[in-house]
């Protein structure tokens, strides 16, 4: 089931120069995979990923395996998605992602990928305080790449309760320690 949520053939990857399929490259290799097979790679690995996307993500019908599949494997923490960098979000699914303990960013207005120069091949640190206690719904953060490059995008966490989640790893652990506290 996992893997057929990727099996949209109207998915596109710019890593393949805008080919159009469930595939992808695997970094560092360069072998080219199908996008479940890459992200076992990287957890088997050990290494968080970070979802470059355009505007709207997370759009689609919720009946579309289109739609949940990348929302079933992105909030799956043990393929160690850390964050999603974005235009902007379907705003249920943003919800959703800091539910399961995902950073949501957005480009600065005018900004994405494209016009920062980024790859995708690039590695990524996000200038996230370490304490929830000094994040704030909104706030900017600084995105720094293995090249050098740092570019600014704003935290989508937009209320206190997102992020107690979020300090938890997501609703489910946030749920779980409130009822053993009990």
């Amino acid at each position: 089931m996992a893997r057929g949520t990727f099996a949209n053939i109207r998915i596109v990857n710019k890593l393949l120069q805008g080919e159009v399929g469930p595939k992808t490259i695997h970094i560092p290799t360069g072998d080219k995979l199908h996008v479940y097979d890459a992200a076992m790679r990287y957890k088997t690995a050990g290494q968080d990923t970070i979802i470059l996307a355009g505007a709207e993500y997370g759009s689609g019908s919720s009946r579309d395996w289109a739609a949940k599949g990348p929302m079933l494997l992105v909030g799956t923490p043990n393929l160690g998605v850390k964050a999603v960098i974005a235009k902007s979000f379907e705003r249920i699914h943003r919800s959703n992602l800091v539910g399961m303990g995902i950073i949501p960013l957005c480009f600065k207005p005018g900004e994405d990928a494209d016009t920062l120069g980024l790859s995708g091949h690039e590695r990524y640190s996000i200038d996230l305080p370490s304490k929830i206690s000094e994040i704030r719904p909104g706030q900017d953060v600084t995105v720094t790449t293995g090249t050098g490059k740092s570019f600014t995008c704003t935290v989508r966490f937009d209320t206190e309760v997102e992020l107690a989640y979020f300090d938890h790893g997501g609703i489910l652990p946030f749920v779980i320690r409130n009822l053993n506290k009990e």
